[in-house]
């Protein structure tokens, strides 16, 4: 699948000015928000997996993964946690006020590799974000796809994301939808426990599946050694890799990892590439 160029493919690292649209609390640290595109720009969209560089004028830039629906082209869609100085000051911002816009970089998950597939999504935490626009596409597309399976886990039951979406999603035909939380409280009825426990309740035909996997690396480590003993190979498994992407180009060096610059060879990376490196201790 070809990537789309950035929006200011002639000058990538020019910010482009959107316009704060809608924000909604998902958690208590954790917002969704849509950026609205100026006039004068394309319509192109993104495709999943792909990230853009949001910077916030005299504060900051940082990565953030698009969790919208592909389909959308009026806006862009980002979940973020409001945990450093620029996610603060992003999800402090009014509507109508300006964000600058780099993107959309990186490489995209293999929706189009998945048709005729049972489609496996695994998420951690804020990883479920990434992954929210592959359910999107799959659900609109869902003649062409097999069993949407998605397996979530996060902390506590006040960690999960998407809670609505989530609900209605499980209602879906062929679509399961398994949750787990680490410490579920007096009040929680659902799974406890490490999201690879969910595995044993997944009935998966690893013949026909291909699994998307984004979190915490521990967790997507454990989870993509799971789904190698259930019989998936390693070529049928994907997982995205954030790390200290600054330039989002490959200029910058910071977000190098062993022979690949995560954010033009990444951040979606085929397992059986990148599985040695996941093996070495604090590289």
């Amino acid at each position: 699948m070809p990537l789309i160029e950035p929006v200011n493919a002639a000058v990538p690292m020019l910010p482009v000015p959107f316009t704060v649209g809608s924000l909604v609390r998902e958690t208590y640290d954790t917002f969704t928000f849509s950026l609205e595109r100026p006039t004068s720009s394309n319509s192109r969209t993104f495709q999943p997996g792909q990230f853009s560089m949001l910077w916030v004028f005299g504060v900051g830039e940082i990565p953030v993964s698009i969790s919208g629906d592909p389909a959308e082209c009026s806006s862009l869609t980002y979940t973020v946690r409001s945990v450093g100085q620029v996610s603060r000051a992003l999800v402090q911002l009014n509507p109508r006020e300006s964000v600058g816009v780099r993107g959309p970089f990186g490489t995209a998950w293999p929706v189009e590799q998945a048709r005729g597939k049972d489609v496996v999504v695994v998420a951690g935490g804020i990883g479920i974000a990434p992954l929210r626009s592959v359910i999107y596409h799959v659900l609109s597309n869902r003649d062409q796809y097999g069993r949407l399976l998605i397996i979530y886990g996060t902390r506590t039951p006040r960690d999960l994301l998407f809670r609505k979406e989530l609900a209605q999603w499980a209602k879906q035909p062929r679509t399961n939808v398994l949750i787990t939380v680490d410490s579920g409280g007096l009040s929680w009825r659902g799974h406890v426990g490490v999201v690879t426990n969910l595995f044993r309740f997944a009935h998966l035909d690893p013949s026909s599946s291909l699994a998307m996997i984004c979190g915490p690396e521990v967790m997507m480590r454990f989870a993509a050694r799971e789904l190698e003993t259930r019989g998936l190979p390693t070529s049928a498994i994907y997982l995205s890799m954030e790390r200290n992407m600054k330039c989002a180009i490959g200029f910058c060096g910071h977000c190098q990892w062993g022979p690949h610059f995560i954010c033009k060879d990444g951040p979606v990376f085929p397992y059986k590439r990148i599985r040695p490196l996941m093996e070495r201790h604090e590289l």
